[in-house]
């Protein structure tokens, strides 16, 4: 049940005709398996979920199970707006062999959903799930924050053993420790205050960055887990500036495009998110060869 590690969100490779690219999606995962990655997180934000079919996801998700190298853990995206649906897609993952469920916040009617209301609605779906629920907090896209007294009271299911929070608020992610259940895992959604999460109890992050840059993100897990605090913080520091312009300026267009620069096959996202342009594309990879000469190729 040790949740420890970097796993990246994974991203859905889609090919010319705007398919999913399954063979490129495996390449990728292949790939990955020679990384100190603790595991995939397969149908998240990054992965372009709501963009997706429900026929895909499950072609997606059986891709990487079957890719996935022995040892790395398999956390699915299963969250939807309804219970049902939830419960649903979550027991579809335990069938397919996943071992957690990273359940979203429901979001579309969220003048409604009130601490209790999002209590009751993780719980049912943790009572019935085969495996493990991750809760998974990303105001961000759904406007949704599950805040720290909420989590530790649905820490205290038993079925309910952590959470991933990509608010990139430190001290929401240290209140999180602090008053949840003793082995209640929080992970980090946020490459730049990765640190500071393992700092303050973080046990692990799930981070968009490790698609592109998998390396590093795992170096900087383990210098921080180690307390080498002066090497975490000058290589926080360059993964703040590049993940800056990767990832927060460019969102997912950016990330698929810093793959394709590094060896990996992001390729271009799905409508209607369209790619970058060509003044991005450089400001990219010119962070990367800045960052590590040798990452970047043409």
């Amino acid at each position: 049940m040790d949740l420890s590690g970097v796993y990246p969100a994974l991203t859905t490779p889609f090919a010319a005709d705007g398919s999913v690219s399954l063979g490129d999606l495996k390449y990728n995962i292949e790939r990955y398996n020679s990384t100190g990655l603790a595991g995939y997180v397969v149908i998240g934000s990054t992965g372009e979920s709501v963009l997706l079919s429900r026929g895909e996801t499950e072609s997606i998700l059986a891709t990487v199970k079957e890719a996935a190298g022995q040892g790395k853990r398999l956390i699915a995206g299963t969250g939807a707006e309804s219970t049902a649906e939830t419960i649903e897609r979550t027991k579809r993952a335990a069938e397919l062999g996943y071992h957690f469920a990273l359940v979203k916040t429901p979001y579309y009617y969220k003048p409604a959903y009130k601490p209790d209301v999002l209590i009751a609605h993780y719980r049912r779906v943790a009572d019935a799930s085969p495996i493990p629920v991750l809760l998974y907090s990303v105001p961000i896209f759904t406007g949704v924050t599950l805040e720290a007294p909420e989590v530790a009271a649905l820490s205290e299911h038993p079925n309910i053993v952590g959470i991933k929070d990509s608010s990139g608020h430190v001290m929401r992610v240290g209140e999180m420790v602090a008053m949840a259940r003793p082995g209640f895992q929080v992970l980090t959604g946020s490459a730049p205050t990765l640190l500071a999460g393992i700092t303050v109890g973080a046990k692990g992050a799930i981070l968009a960055l490790a698609s592109a840059l998998p390396e590093k993100c795992v170096e900087l897990f383990e210098l921080s887990r180690a307390a080498h605090i002066d090497k975490a913080r000058e290589l926080q520091n360059v993964l703040l500036k590049v993940s800056k312009v990767i990832a927060s300026e460019h969102a997912i267009a950016g990330l698929k495009f810093a793959m394709d620069q590094r060896g990996y096959r992001g390729g271009i996202p799905r409508l209607p998110l369209v790619p970058i342009n060509a003044a991005y594309k450089q400001r990219i990879s010119e962070s990367l060869v800045s960052f590590d000469p040798v990452a970047a190729r043409a």
